[in-house]
């Protein structure tokens, strides 16, 4: 069975992500910062307490999923986001906070799997988009839109590094998804306006998640994306919005 580490797999996308790969064969290892030992034990995985911004555990995550076996996949897709509030009113360490969490740990786990990848000699480096990884932007997600786009860029330049060479990094893109990121900080009036988007554009974790892990066994070159929400997608939904009504908060 194909080893595969599943950063921030205690919640969401994460999650979904870890309980499709183990339904399709594949021997996942999850961390997280808490609730690891719990999810581990619902989902049949292997959980590894990790905080992704320091190097040292990074590693021993590293040890602990290659003593199961060679670490086909690594997929980098523990975050988290900031109040949504102008970036002249964020707090300082949540600013902080968000920026080691989104990029740090990309970078931390992006470098110590592909350097073992490289001595294995086979084996795909996987970093999760978001918003703002396209260059689109919005009032109250500057700092975590500037992440997300950091992330593209890691992956692509991670790509050209890794040219010629047995291993690979790839993006993996969900689009909209109704996790507890995409709703937070918004007040009630301010989440029914933002439903009207959502239900057009928006999906669950169990309808996206599916898609994603075929992707990831299926694999693609160098560099290459797995994405959800596409552009034909996205005006495809827009376009029968009006005769396809839909209700992710029912």
């Amino acid at each position: 069975m194909a080893v595969i580490v599943v950063t921030g797999g205690t919640r969401g996308i994460g999650r979904g992500l870890a309980k499709e790969l183990i339904a399709r064969g594949a021997q996942v290892v999850i961390c997280g910062r808490g609730g690891v030992d719990e999810a581990a034990a619902e989902l049949g995985a292997t959980g590894v307490v990790c905080d992704m911004t320091d190097r040292a555990q990074v590693k021993n995550l590293w040890e602990k999923a290659a003593s199961l076996g060679p670490v086909a996949h690594w997929v980098n897709n523990a975050g988290v986001s900031t109040a949504r509030k102008p970036l002249t009113e964020l707090p300082a360490e949540q600013i902080e906070t968000v920026v080691n969490a989104n990029l740090l740990g990309v970078l931390n786990g992006s470098a110590v799997a592909a350097r073992h990848m490289l001595e294995q000699g086979f084996g795909t480096v996987w970093n999760m988009e978001g918003f703002g990884s396209d260059g689109r932007t919005m009032p109250g997600l500057v700092a975590y839109g500037a992440t997300k786009r950091a992330v593209t860029y890691v992956t692509d330049g991670l790509a050209k590094e890794l040219k010629g060479t047995p291993v690979k990094a790839a993006h993996l893109s969900p689009g909209m998804v109704v996790t507890d990121l995409l709703v937070q900080e918004y007040t009630p009036e301010e989440l029914e306006k933002a439903k009207k988007i959502f239900n057009i554009l928006a999906d669950k974790v169990e309808t996206v998640t599916p898609f994603l892990a075929e992707g990831i066994l299926k694999g693609v070159k160098n560099g290459g994306r797995v994405a959800w929400l596409t552009t034909p997608k996205i005006a495809f939904r827009f376009a029968t919005a009006g005769f396809n009504k839909r209700d992710l908060f029912a």
